[in-house]
């Protein structure tokens, strides 16, 4: 597996790979198919990959918190609504909810841990998506995580090989 320093400049390298690999599956993979395997590989690569050892997402992202997270989160930290989303948040542009002001998100602590433990948001837990439904319709955003996620980055690798995809 890439180290998380490295996947950035891998994935550049492989971007043009990348997308005609994603018009590959567009044509060919069968969707129930392609999220079984999806699933497969992120069960078997996040089994024994730690998260905390990178956090690329938490450094290139900015948190996304739900308008019904913040009573929440600001109790879980032991501070009041006002103060949570005047420290931390900033509205997002459609006003559907708050985002972090900074990148690397502000709740990402030295250790790799995130400030809101099990409160964080669902969009955080379940980054970066592989293990979710519909993955063929999704494939040209998971083009970004590729260069962001070592796994991903991986997952991508390894489904080439299953679909005996001629590289570039």
């Amino acid at each position: 597996m890439l180290h998380p320093d490295k996947v950035g400049v891998e994935a550049k390298k492989k971007e043009d790979e990348n997308f005609k690999f994603r018009r590959f599956l567009k044509g060919h993979a069968d969707e129930e198919e392609l999220d079984e395997q999806f699933l497969r590989l992120h069960k078997e690569l996040f089994a024994d990959y730690d998260c905390s050892m990178c956090r690329n997402c938490c450094k290139m992202y900015k948190g996304s918190i739900p308008e019904e997270n913040l009573e929440k989160d600001a109790e879980y930290l032991g501070i009041t609504v006002e103060q949570f989303i005047d420290f931390f948040l900033e509205k997002e542009e459609l006003g559907l909810g708050y985002h972090t002001k900074h990148k690397p998100c502000d709740f990402l602590q030295e250790d790799g841990n995130c400030k809101l433990g099990d409160c964080k948001p669902d969009s955080c837990k379940k980054y970066p998506y592989t293990d979710q439904p519909e993955r063929l319709c999704s494939l040209l955003g998971m083009l970004d995580t590729i260069s962001i996620c070592p796994v991903v980055f991986e997952i991508f690798e390894r489904l080439k090989k299953e679909y005996g995809f001629k590289r570039s």
